[in-house]
């Protein structure tokens, strides 16, 4: 039923979507706007593969709305919950943290936003993914292939530069051997401002974002003890 190319122009229409609405929470919570994401470009893949799960995983729950309720809910405040680890030990950076909310786990998911995201999953798997399938059916295949590949490579180039940006900011805080305090914290963020406008972007995207400077240094410390054994 579906190939490569119209999963990936599902998927680059939920991580829109979920762009959207991120961009809608910053604006309710901060009054401003931001382009959200790691990607410089209007996507926030998280939900795009979120959904892309849902489609596989759920489509034979769709007629048990309670269960299909219970199994995204899951499915969502999992893949926030591995996305916010990996980031973290990946970059050395907690890029959203729900310490200060009842019912958190770990500072990485909360009941606040899990229920929302179940609630999101029926609306989509209901009413919203029929409505854009039923649009990409009527598209020719060899249209959905071409469009495909052009925005997949263009997705490439985004991913590849917006990655060598989140890179620069790894190197720059392990270049901080500095205790992890808050005024040094707001030190390193003001820096990586003024660094490069996509590090700019990047840091107004997370205004929330907690650099792991202590554990950098600690890891050096390590490190240099080893050498001179």
């Amino acid at each position: 039923m579906y190939n490569f190319f119209y999963l990936f122009l599902l998927f680059l229409i939920y991580s829109f979507i979920g762009w959207i609405i991120d961009i809608f929470d910053i604006v309710y919570k901060y009054k401003k706007i931001v382009n959200r994401g790691f990607l410089i470009g209007p996507i926030c893949p998280i939900y795009g593969v979120g959904v892309l799960l849902m489609i596989f995983l759920l489509t034979k729950f769709i007629d048990t709305p309670v269960a299909l309720f219970v199994l995204a809910t899951v499915i969502f405040m999992t893949l926030e919950y591995f996305t916010s680890y990996f980031l973290e030990k990946m970059f050395n950076a907690r890029w959203w943290d729900y310490s200060d909310r009842k019912f958190n786990l770990n500072g990485r998911i909360c009941l606040e936003t899990t229920i929302p995201f179940g609630l999101g999953g029926m609306i989509v798997m209901y009413i919203v993914n029929p409505f854009f399938t039923k649009i990409l059916d009527k598209i020719p295949e060899n249209i959905v292939i071409i469009l495909g590949i052009i925005l997949f490579i263009i997705f490439i180039v985004d991913v590849i530069i917006s990655f060598s940006v989140i890179d620069k900011i790894k190197r720059t805080i392990s270049s901080k051997y500095e205790d992890d305090t808050e005024e040094v914290n707001k030190k390193v963020r003001d820096y990586l401002i003024g660094l490069s406008p996509l590090t700019r972007r990047l840091m107004n995207s997370f205004p929330n974002v907690k650099l792991i400077l202590k554990k950098i240094k600690k890891k050096t410390e390590d490190k240099l003890k080893r050498s001179s054994n």
